[in-house]
């Protein structure tokens, strides 16, 4: 017997995706399998890890803890949508700055998880951009860089070139 299959329609990094989809394969797959959109880390497949946050309707998920058929209707972006062909966005050239990465593992979902932050509009003080982020785990840089990153990013003393301002 075959596992049921869904219709969905979705805006994805601007554009608009119809897809067939099994109903219980999960928005991350959905997103690096069907889609091609590998930025898309999938690391506990648990919703711990962070990984795979993405930007659902203007709020960071986790797209392991989605099913693709729960984007029907919605807008999603991926850490793909970010840069504009190979020039990096300032938050992207700020993690670079500060060397808010190492593996990279994280990177996509730590970007994500601040491109949502940054959307909110409010002033966070370092003490709540860590907290905010702690449901991205990174293993490599102690979370400095990548604080001091988010940190001048939100508070716009990021240049051109994503150095402090």
């Amino acid at each position: 017997m075959s596992e049921p299959e869904v219709e969905l329609t979705t805006t994805v990094n601007g554009e608009e995706v119809d897809a067939v989809v099994p109903a219980r394969l999960h928005a991350a797959d959905f997103l690096r399998h069907k889609l091609g959109l590998t930025g898309t880390h999938v690391g506990c497949e648990q919703g711990v890890c962070g990984m795979c946050t993405v930007i659902v309707d203007g709020q960071a998920v986790k797209s392991c803890l989605m099913l693709a058929a729960q984007l029907h209707g919605r807008e999603v972006r991926t850490v793909e949508s970010l840069a504009t062909g190979d020039e990096l966005n300032l938050l992207q050239r700020a993690f670079t700055s500060e060397h808010g990465l190492q593996c990279g593992f994280c990177t996509p979902g730590m970007l994500m998880t601040a491109t949502a932050l940054a959307e909110r509009g409010e002033p966070l003080a370092r003490e709540e951009i860590r907290e905010e982020i702690a449901g991205v785990l990174c293993r490599c840089t102690g979370y400095e860089g990548i604080v001091r990153a988010i940190e001048g990013h939100l508070g716009g003393r990021v240049d051109a070139t994503g150095g402090a301002a």
